[in-house]
This record gives C-alpha cells, structure tokens and sequence, in this order.
C-alpha cells in the first residue's frame, strides 16, 4: 500500500508563488509515475501535470503550462509542484496521485493512490 501526504499549501496573493511537496511512504518511489489534481468547490477534479518514475517526462495542462513545475526526487520519496504567477482561478484543493498504471495519467480514474489534498488560495 502506498500513502501519500500533501504539504505546502496556504493564502497567497495573485502573481505570488507557492511550492507543493508530496511525501510517498510503501511502495518503491520510483516504479511508478505521478500526477498532480486540483478540485475548485463544486466542480470535477481537473488534472495538473504529471510526472513519469524518472521525472525525466513531464505533462501539463494548458491553463498552468509555462506557470507550474512538476519534479520530484526519488532519493526522498517526494514529488513537488512549484507554482508561480499564481492567478485567483488557480484556487482549489490540490491533490496529489500515484500510479497512473494502464490508464492516460490525465484522468484521475486511472490513478491507484491519493493524498488527502491540500488546499490553495489565491486571493486577488
């Protein structure tokens, strides 16, 4: 089993910065991919980036591509999201997802494990 465990979350202001962590404790870090979700008050969990075992492939999203940065060390278990430029709209429970297995790493279906999320504020 593997468990996830969010961190870094909190109030910022817009065009200010914050850096998301995602500590993995089970199974070897490094067999499996990761992905990063957010989920805004009553809307669908949307898909952030992900991040192949290496880090050595990264995917982004369209409303955060050239903003956000998706890394992770596998000497420590943990995957990050640096996030800059930060925007209102960006507001939302963000998640972090391990083990995309078989499935496309951009639906939060395809994922084995997830953190309890944390959340992130953007105030204008």
């Amino acid at each position: 089993q593997v468990r996830l465990v969010e961190s870094g979350g909190g109030l910022v202001q817009a065009g200010g910065s914050l850096r998301l962590s995602c500590a993995a404790s089970g199974r070897t870090f490094s067999s499996y991919a990761m992905g990063w979700f957010r989920q805004a008050p009553g809307q669908e969990r949307e898909f952030v980036a992900a991040i192949n075992w290496s880090g050595g492939y990264t995917y982004y999203s369209d409303s955060v591509k050239g903003r956000f940065t998706i890394s992770r060390d596998n000497a420590k278990n943990t995957m990050y999201l640096q996030m800059k430029s930060l925007k209102p709209e960006d507001t939302a429970v963000y998640y972090c997802a391990g083990d995309p297995r078989s499935g496309s790493y951009r639906l939060p279906d395809s994922y084995a494990y997830w953190g309890q999320g944390t959340q992130v504020t953007v105030s204008s």
